[in-house]
């Protein structure tokens, strides 16, 4: 009886301490989380965090004509990028809080498609944007960020080549029928940011 006792004590006791040490690590994970997000994207002004921006991105509205410059390996010295060349069809949903966009281009390795949804969060007044390819059919870490004087900026954390990178989106040069998107990496943390991606676009039709 005493053994069986001090069994269940010692179960009891080891039960116990499994809880509290899940309880830590949950803890940890939340701050790590918290802490990675911080360094992702750098604090909105007040103006900016008040900002009702709902309709940031109703210029993305429509059919565009694309010219895609991929640069291979952004932090290496050689130049070497893809070129591809097709066309972008967004489409408003919930009435320009969300959007879908399909893009299509062909390039030396062939065809090419991929699949971007925003979302804008009206709490935190931002706006995610998460991509896939059609040769992958994995959604990507999403960008999260804002707009300010016209151009938005919208940071993740990310891999690559085995390598903990930040990357920084940007939507820049807006006009009625034309507008850039760029997406740049980081290694140290934002300090430095080389190009990895550039798109071109130009109105085809509303």
């Amino acid at each position: 009886m005493d053994q069986q006792y001090t069994g269940l004590v010692q179960t009891t006791a080891k039960a116990r301490g499994l809880r509290a040490w899940l309880a830590l690590l949950t803890v940890s994970c939340a701050m790590f989380a918290s802490a990675a997000g911080a360094a992702a994207a750098p604090p909105a002004s007040a103006a900016d965090a008040l900002r009702d921006g709902q309709h940031d991105f109703d210029f993305n509205f429509g059919v565009w004509k694309t010219h895609i410059k991929r640069v291979l390996d952004p932090f290496s010295a050689s130049s070497e990028s893809l070129e591809l060349n097709g066309t972008v069809t967004v489409r408003k949903v919930w009435g320009g809080r969300a959007l879908l966009e399909e893009i299509e281009a062909d390039g030396p390795r062939g065809h090419w498609e991929g699949l971007s949804l925003f979302l804008y969060n009206p709490t935190a007044h931002q706006w995610s944007q998460t991509f896939v390819s059609s040769k992958v059919g994995m959604v990507s870490q999403a960008l999260v960020g804002q707009f300010s004087n016209g151009r938005g900026e919208l940071f993740s954390m990310d891999t690559f080549q085995g390598r903990s990178i930040l990357v920084r989106g940007v939507w820049s040069d807006i006009k009625p029928d034309s507008h850039r998107y760029e997406e740049s990496y980081s290694a140290d943390g934002g300090a430095s940011w080389a190009r990895a991606f550039i798109a071109d676009l130009t109105r085809m039709q509303p």
